[in-house]
């Protein structure tokens, strides 16, 4: 059986980067997106994963882009006939409260870390309804659940990529296609590494766990997700998030 093809987008990052080293584990082809390959040493990042017995693929494209994302989409499928698997990991931050945040500042994260979800999936759902097959997930935030100060912008993007699964996950049940949300707490990658000592900690303090997350943790459920035999889980909301933010 051929493996199945998994695409990432913003598989580089820190927690994309392992979701990457995990569906590789597990026997996918794996394809990351990237915005821009110089300025982000993604021939580096690629070469550092091969080295350690991974191959991934990378093509550009900026998810807030329709257009970008079917050119990609193109080359995606020229290189490996399909997409099976897509993690919609893609995301930033602009944070400010909201009596002072600029437009392109709500903008910019709606259009990647929401509208991006969309741009992305629209290219390959149509294939994956018609080899009755799929598995979509995407990484939401601890803070689309609770909410943050300072980021209405991102809670209210976070927020609506469920939604975007839970419709999905209706859509696509009966074709073989799962859609689940995998909801992260604070995960200690460079970006909250390169935060104050005393905001580091002041947030650790609001986490029963006592600890941020490790990437490979947030991947290991993205890999489960993206399993075969996961098939009966759909339209879900994973947390993982030491018990910051819990739920009935």
């Amino acid at each position: 059986m051929n493996k199945r093809v998994a695409l990432v987008t913003g598989g580089n990052g820190g927690i994309g980067t392992e979701i990457c080293k995990q569906l590789n584990a597990s026997g996918h082809r794996v394809i990351s997106t990237c915005v821009d390959a110089e300025r982000e040493n993604v021939r580096a990042w690629q070469q550092g994963l091969a080295e350690k017995g991974m191959e991934v693929d990378w093509v550009e494209c900026n998810v807030a882009d329709f257009d970008a994302c079917a050119a990609m989409a193109e080359v995606v499928l020229a290189r490996h006939g399909q997409v099976d698997v897509l993690v919609n990991a893609a995301g930033i931050t602009r944070d400010g409260f909201l009596h002072k945040m600029a437009r392109h500042n709500w903008e910019s994260v709606i259009s990647i870390n929401l509208s991006g979800a969309y741009n992305v999936t629209r290219q390959f759902i149509e294939g994956m309804r018609e080899r009755g097959y799929g598995r979509i997930i995407n990484i939401s935030s601890v803070n689309g659940q609770a909410g943050q100060f300072g980021q209405t912008n991102y809670s209210a993007a976070k927020a609506g990529l469920h939604g975007f699964s839970m419709a999905l996950a209706k859509e696509g049940a009966r074709k073989g296609i799962t859609a689940n949300t995998v909801s992260p707490g604070y995960v200690d990658t460079a970006m909250t590494a390169a935060m104050p000592d005393e905001v580091r900690n002041q947030i650790v303090s609001q986490i029963p766990a006592g600890r941020m997350a490790r990437p490979e943790e947030v991947a290991r459920v993205v890999a489960f997700l993206a399993e075969e035999a996961s098939a009966y889980i759909n339209g879900a909301n994973i947390p993982v998030n030491g018990a910051q933010f819990t739920s009935f």
